[in-house]
This record gives structure tokens, sequence and C-alpha cells, in this order.
């Protein structure tokens, strides 16, 4: 079936995807010959049919591309005159994080002690779908009150002082602050007010998932770092902060309950209002429904796009201030220090080019090289950020930094593996066993009774071709591997 689509070659992990006539743009497929091979039809004519949207200019497949709702996860969407809440998706924010200890790899050989990280960690932050704060004993009470201030503000100093995590902690984030379609604070505040009154009764619940995980395919994870041989990427790991053998924590989780039904309750307002004046939908799929920039529904959504992100920054934060509390609980003195947050599901405004526009990444990581403009007055202008990749727990994760070449993917890579295998699917095929011996083989401990099926590593594609792939394209480079220790994770459902 997937012969119907023309893939053509334009390098070793490159290629395009034509699609309508012959003046238009084609597709960019970030990828080697095997992931290309393995890009599934659905994907493909979910890419076809989001390019198809009005105002869409460039449209980049990577190679942890896979079927989502309307746009296919993996994509990098740019228009410069419209916003689509589709190629973001419904968990606003899902982003990654990093905090990196003063602790040697020895320290956590032992499996006791990984057993007492695990235990003091799931006491202070919960998994699972709908959990908030007072589902676990030692969580951080965070008021309404103050968790408003959070959705308005984000990594604020006030905020950050009040919740107590360091306040340098949010010079680390991508954006520590997000503002609403006019720049201020005050139309977020604006924003808010009327949705909890007017239009949610239940969104002050959502507030209390503020320091949680969620279920799905968002974990917390600790590694080992392990950087990489060459003395200009051990430069780039300095700028970083990041130390070989040092004991690090990676966390992966969202704006949470909180964020997705404001993205859902938009995808119903853009919906009402396409039936309303018969506007047809791209390729008559509902989940690609835009909208003009400056319009009233272009607008409110950049306006709860913005609160949601603002939540999934500080659920980061707060996250990583109570793995580091539970740390010092198991060794006391312990120091650690945020190398990085960075998100794959928002739209953000950016030049391309000479040109201002709104990229939007659904499962897609901003990467930005060195020199570029975007970096001034960071610590990361002469090397380019932190680029920071889950893979699966068996096969690890990487840091990498972005070349020149990622100009070609619009400053954009994949945000991790992607899945091979549907959740319905693994839970058929994939034993159970075999996913917790596999574990064990490892010396990977996890929190889970039985490791969930539909989470294994055998339903992710195989990361080291997908990091081939970003190499080979020129997109980035690896700076560091991640070696998995031990694994927070819900086994009860997903939520993602």
């Amino acid at each position: 079936m997937q012969s119907k689509f023309e893939i053509i070659p334009t390098g070793t992990a490159t290629a395009i995807l034509p699609w309508g006539d012959k003046k238009a743009k084609p597709i960019t497929i970030i990828g080697t010959k095997k992931i290309r091979d393995s890009i599934e039809t659905g994907s493909l004519q979910q890419a076809i049919n989001t390019r198809s949207a009005p105002g869409v200019s460039d449209l980049v497949i990577n190679p942890d591309v896979h079927q989502g709702y309307g746009a296919p996860i993996g994509c990098v969407l740019v228009s410069p005159t419209h916003i689509c809440p589709g190629p973001v998706g419904v968990d606003i924010k899902c982003s990654m994080s990093l905090i990196q200890f003063d602790l040697p790899e020895d320290f956590i050989n032992e499996k006791r002690i990984r057993r007492e990280l695990i235990t003091a960690i799931t006491e202070r932050i919960p998994t699972g779908v709908g959990t908030g704060q007072r589902s676990v004993k030692k969580s951080r009470r965070i008021s309404t009150e103050l968790a408003v201030q959070a959705v308005v503000e984000g990594a604020s100093v006030s905020v950050c002082q009040k919740i107590g995590i360091p306040v340098h902690w949010a010079q680390r984030c991508e954006d520590p602050s997000h503002r609403s379609h006019d720049g201020t604070i005050e139309g977020l505040k604006k924003r808010l007010d009327f949705l909890r009154h007017e239009v949610f009764e239940n969104l002050d619940e959502k507030l209390d998932q503020l320091g949680s995980y969620g279920g799905g395919n968002h974990f917390g994870e600790c590694e080992v770092i392990k950087l990489a041989g060459l003395e200009k990427d051990r430069k780039t790991a300095k700028v970083f902060g990041l130390k070989d053998s040092a004991v690090a924590f990676f966390s992966h989780c969202g704006s949470r309950g909180f964020g997705n039904i404001l993205a859902t309750n938009q995808f119903k307002l853009f919906q009402h209002s396409f039936t309303k004046h018969r506007i047809p939908f791209p390729a008559n799929d509902r989940h690609l429904v835009y909208a003009p920039l400056g319009s009233s529904e272009a607008d409110d959504y950049l306006d709860d796009m913005a609160l949601a992100a603002n939540f999934a920054t500080v659920n980061h934060l707060l996250i990583n201030a109570l793995v580091l509390e539970a740390f010092q609980e198991v060794v006391p003195g312990v120091q650690g220090e945020l190398v990085y947050l960075i998100s794959h599901n928002i739209a953000r405004k950016e030049m391309l080019g000479n040109r201002e526009v709104w990229v939007h990444r659904k499962g897609a990581t901003r990467a930005y090289p060195a020199h570029h403009p975007a970096l001034s007055n960071t610590p990361f202008f002469k090397f380019g950020h932190p680029v920071l990749l889950p893979g699966d727990p068996i096969s690890g994760s990487v840091v990498m930094v972005a070349d020149a070449g990622a100009e070609k993917s619009c400053f954009s890579v994949n945000h991790g593996a992607g899945r091979q295998i549907g959740r319905r699917a693994a839970f058929r095929e994939l034993d159970q066993l075999r996913v917790d011996n596999l574990f064990k083989e490892n010396d990977i401990l996890t929190n889970c009774r039985k490791y969930p099926r539909d989470e294994a590593p055998e339903a992710y594609k195989d990361f080291s071709e997908v990091v081939k792939s970003v190499e080979q394209a020129g997109l980035a480079h690896t700076i560091a591997r991640l070696k998995a220790r031990f694994v927070i994770k819900d086994s009860t459902g997903a939520d993602d």
C-alpha cells in the first residue's frame, strides 16, 4: 500500500514526499532508508493531509513519526499566517528535563539504594491517570491561589520562591514563561479567570496535578551519564554542565489534565466554528482545524496554549525539586542542578530565514545550533543548546546538540524513538514475562510490579537507527549517552 507514495531520497538520511501539483513545496522526510521503509502508510497520508491545510508553508516528518490524531506525531508544521491546534496536540508542552547530581555512578550500583530512591520519589511524585498532589503523602502541597499564579506567570522568581524551586533553574528552561497573544501577563489573568468561572466547573481540580507525571509514555528515569569521546564534544558537555559517570534523573511529562482539558475544548470550539460557517475540514479530518492569526479564535487558542505551557514548565521544575528532595533523604547533602528543560508539543513564533512564522512541533524538539540569533544572551550561544532525546530504558537515551544542517528541518529534531507498535497491539503481541525479564537481565529496577507492555522497549522503534538518522542528516550529533538504572512509571493506563 505504501507504494502509492513517491518518497524521493535526497541524501543518506533525507528525502522528500511530493504532494499536490508540481508547484507545491514537497514534504521533507528525515530518516535512513531503513526508517523511511518502515513509515506506515497512514502516517504519510496524515502528513499530506496536514500539509494541505491553508497557510502551511513547510512540513517536516522526523524519524520517530507515527500516526496521531489528524497530524502525525513526529512532525513540524510552519505557517506565517495561521495557527493549527492539530500539530500541537492535547498534551501541550509535553517536555523532557534532566537534573544531574554530584554523585558517582558507583553509588547507585547497589539495588538497596535504588529501591530506597524509588520509594522516596514515589512518596513525593504521583503517577497515573487523573492523580494529583494529594494522592501521595510527601508531595509539596500547592494552594489553588499559587497554582493560578504559576499558570499565569510560569517560572517567575515569585512562583519559584513560593513553591520551593531554585530560582536559577528557570534560566535552564527553553521558555521559562509564556505570555498571552498580546504579550502580557494581564491577558492570561483575564483569560484564566474567564475559563475558571464561565467555562469549566472542574478546572481548579486539574491545577492540583502540579508535581505529577501522569500515565502513558510519561516517566522518571535515573541515569548514568556517559560523555562522548571527542574533545570538542567534551567542551560542549562542560557548557551544558554534564559530567562523565555522574548520576542524573530524566523526566518526561507535560501539562497533564489541565492542558488536556484546555486543548480538547479548543478543538471543539474550532470544529463548531467550521461547522457553523460551513468551512470544509482539510482532507475531511476534524482534527486539522486552523484559524488565521489575529482572529479571535487564534487569540483564544494562543492564550490557552500559553496557560497550559506555563503549567507544564512549573510541573517539570517542581518534579525536579521533589526528585532532589528524595535523593537528599536517601543521601544527605547531595546536590543537583537542572541541565535543561525542552519541549516537544507546542507552537512558537520564530524566525526562519528573514520571515516571522509560527513553527508547530508535535512530537518534535527545537534544535538551534551554535550562533543562532535566538540563543543570544544565553550560555549556549557559542555551542547550541542541549537537545534531550529519550530512547527506551534498554537502549538508553542521548543528549545532543544541533548542527548547522538543522536548518533543513526548520531547526527541529525528533522527540524520541517513536512507536512502532500501537498500544492495543502491544498488549496482544508482547509477552509480559519477556518484558519483565529484559529489565532484570539489564539490572534496571522499576516501581511497577509488572512493566506495562504498551510501554515496553519493543513497542518503540530502533533508537540507534533513529539517532543515526538525525546524525547522518546533519541535524545534530550526540554529546552524551544516558544509561538507565531505574524507572518510575505508571502501569494502570495511558493518558498521553
